[in-house]
């Protein structure tokens, strides 16, 4: 098992702490006018989400999580799960819907995702920064309504509803930011 020390820490970094994997959401170094330098990191906990706050000295060793990413392409949901395939093996994998979240309405079948799995268990779901998906149904803009910076809702095909300028329609095709689930622009027209 290899170990990462301090200077090692980077957002993203996968770590074992307490028996249970981690991944680094936010550091900061400190060096303080007295005593030794540490690094203030947020580690987000794997298995349940949670997130905590630890001070990580100097010099300190940490050991690596045991976590394997696969490309995999979701491909229906089952029940309460989702059925992904791996890309390069074909084997099919179901993964419970609370492991992935508020992701599911963003993730239209046939999308290619980043599966994390720990101790071969999928524990997460990464999307791609940005999807394209078209409308479904929005509400018409009215003309000479030209107020900059407002929205309407409008619902998507994969059953999500999003917040969109007053210019789009139904039909229309948009690109929204998976991470914040925002519009971002029009990418085509219906």
């Amino acid at each position: 098992m290899s170990t990462y020390d301090t200077s090692d820490i980077r957002k993203g970094l996968k770590v074992m702490m307490d028996g249970s994997p981690y991944t680094v959401v936010e550091f900061q170094f400190i060096k303080p006018g007295k005593g030794a330098a540490f690094t203030r990191t947020k580690f987000k906990n794997l298995l349940s989400g949670a997130v905590i706050e630890r001070n990580v000295r100097s010099g300190e060793k940490m050991e690596s999580a045991n976590v394997e990413t696969k490309t995999m392409q979701y491909l229906y949901k089952e029940a309460d799960s989702f059925v992904f395939m791996d890309t390069s093996t074909y084997d099919q994998v179901q993964i419970p819907s609370e492991t992935i979240g508020e992701d599911a309405l963003l993730m239209p079948e046939q999308i290619v995702v980043e599966v994390l799995f720990f101790n071969e268990r999928a524990v997460g779901v990464t999307l791609p920064n940005f999807i394209e998906q078209k409308i479904l149904a929005t509400e018409p803009g009215f003309r000479g309504d030209t107020a900059t910076g407002v929205t309407k809702p409008a619902k998507i095909s994969t059953g999500a509803t999003i917040a969109v300028p007053l210019f789009i329609n139904a039909g229309d095709t948009i690109k929204i930011d998976t991470r914040s689930g925002e519009y971002l622009e029009r990418v085509g027209r219906a």
